[in-house]
C-alpha cells in the first residue's frame, strides 16, 4: 500500500519496514519505521484539505502491524518496545515534543486525523522548532495546498539523524532528529495562481535544523533536496522522492 504516488527509494537495511499505517480498517497512510532507532524515518501521505484544527480526543497507538491499537495498560508493551517506541520513552524528554511527519492539520476527516496519533509516526523535535519555524512552515502548507492544488497533493516527510539519542534506563532508545525534511507534489494546480505561489508547483521541498537555534526553515526545490539527503544519510544514490520525479 502506498498513498503517495511512489514510496522513495532507500538502501535495504533489515532494520528498515514498510508499514501501511491502518486505523477502523482503512489504510491511512505510509511509513518507512526504523526499528533499531524506533522513529520513523519518513510518512508519505495524501493531504486533505482542511482548516487546520487538531483533534484533542485521541489516545496515543502503537501499530501492531494489522491495525492501530490504543497503548496498553501495565506492561504488555515490553512485548514490542524492542521494536518501537513506547510512551515511556518520552515521558521525561523534556526538551523534546511528540512531532508528527504525517501531521493532524494535513488531514479533514476525523478518521484520517486520529491515524496521525501513532508513536511510528511520531519522532522527537525540540520544543522551539516544533511550535516555532516547523510550525510555521506546515500551515504555510496547508495554506498553500488549499488555495492553490485542484487535484490531490502527496506529501512525504521525514528525518536525517546523526547518532544522539534519546535514554531510559541508561538505554539508548530514540533517536533524536537532526533535520527535519518535506516535500510535495501537485501536479493539477491552479495555473492562474499568482507567481509566488505558482512557482511552488508541481513540487517542493523544506528542511529544517531540529535545534532550539539557528533553525531557519530552507526552502528549496526536490532535486535539492534529494542531494540534501544524499550528503546526510545513507540513501539509494537514484533517491526519487516522487515517481517521475512529480513530471506528468
Amino acid at each position: 500500500m502506498t498513498v503517495s504516488s511512489s514510496a522513495p527509494l532507500w538502501l535495504e537495511d533489515h532494520s528498515l519496514k514498510r508499514i501501511c499505517q491502518r486505523f477502523v480498517d482503512r489504510p491511512r497512510y505510509a511509513t518507512l519505521y526504523d526499528t533499531a532507532n524506533h522513529i520513523p524515518v519518513y510518512s508519505a501521505y495524501s493531504f486533505k484539505r482542511s482548516d487546520g484544527a487538531k483533534r484533542v480526543d485521541v489516545l496515543w497507538m502503537f501499530e501492531p502491524q494489522d491495525k492501530m491499537q490504543p497503548f496498553p495498560q501495565g506492561d504488555y508493551h515490553q512485548n514490542f518496545e524492542d521494536t518501537q517506541a513506547v510512551l515511556s520513552d518520552y515521558i521525561y524528554a523534556f526538551s523534546f515534543e511528540r512531532g508528527q511527519l504525517n501531521p493532524d492539520p494535513h488531514q479533514a476527516n476525523p478518521n484520517d486525523k486520529a491515524a496521525t496519533y501513532t508513536l511510528t509516526n511520531i519522532v522527537p523535535q525540540v520544543r522551539e522548532f516544533n511550535i516555532g519555524p516547523w510550525a510555521q512552515h506546515k500551515n504555510m502548507i496547508r495554506m498553500r495546498l488549499n488555495n492553490y492544488c485542484r487535484g490531490t497533493a502527496n506529501v512525504v516527510t521525514g528525518v536525517t539523524t546523526s547518532g544522539n539519542m534519546i535514554r531510559r534506563n541508561e538505554v539508548a532508545r530514540v533517536a533524536i532528529p537532526k533535520y527535519m525534511w518535506s516535500a510535495y507534489c501537485c501536479t493539477n494546480y491552479d495555473r492562474n495562481a499568482p507567481n509566488s505561489a505558482k512557482c511552488k508547483f508541481p513540487a517542493h521541498a523544506a528542511y529544517g535544523l531540529n535545534a532550539r537555534t539557528d533553525n531557519e526553515v530552507v526552502k528549496l526545490t526536490v532535486k535539492s533536496l534529494e542531494n540534501f539527503l544524499k550528503e546526510s544519510m545513507s540513501v539509494d544514490k537514484n533517491i526519487q522522492i516522487f515517481y517521475h520525479n512529480c513530471i506528468t
